[in-house]
């Protein structure tokens, strides 16, 4: 299938850090959040799911969120997973079925992360993330935010805000 294909079966639509997706899943039970990190201003569901879209050309902006989320690939090409973590260090994981690829890579909490296709085609993906996803818990900084945090990865911050 092409991409466009995808979009249209899945009933993807533009993402607000790039891309196409569409929320699968949100659970209809809750965790209060007394019992949750400090990190949570609120209750949060157990888990989210969604499909997430990626053309060549296209990116995933850097963000980050207060929960971990699990990356699964489902079709096209490799995507290219860019973490930088709190302490600054860059890490790339490839999640596709080529060699140097795996087909499930974890960002934890508190990353910043973004990706892009490491192809000239599209990559499907599925994003897990638990406790379930909320807005609140959602932070795109600026291009010069990321650049005055992490100046060490400025090619990086330019391709990916």
């Amino acid at each position: 299938m092409t991409a466009d294909e995808w979009i249209e079966r899945l009933g993807l639509v533009p993402h607000p850090e790039g891309g196409w997706f569409r929320e699968v899943y949100r659970s209809h039970e809750r965790i209060a959040q007394d019992a949750l990190p400090e990190r949570f201003g609120g209750s949060r569901v157990f888990s989210t799911a969604i499909y997430f879209l990626l053309n060549a050309g296209e990116v995933s902006h850097l963000h980050q969120i207060n929960q971990d989320e699990v990356w699964h690939f489902y079709d096209g090409e490799p995507l290219r997973l860019h973490r930088i973590r709190p302490d600054g260090e860059h890490i790339d994981t490839f999640v596709g079925h080529s060699e140097d690829a795996l087909p499930l890579a974890v960002v934890p909490a508190g990353d910043f992360f973004g990706a892009e296709v490491a192809g000239e085609g599209y990559s499907l993906v599925g994003c897990t993330v638990a406790p379930g996803f909320d807005f609140a818990d959602f932070e795109m900084p600026s291009r010069d935010e990321l650049y005055q945090r992490f100046p060490q990865h400025g090619e990086l911050i330019q391709r990916l805000t």
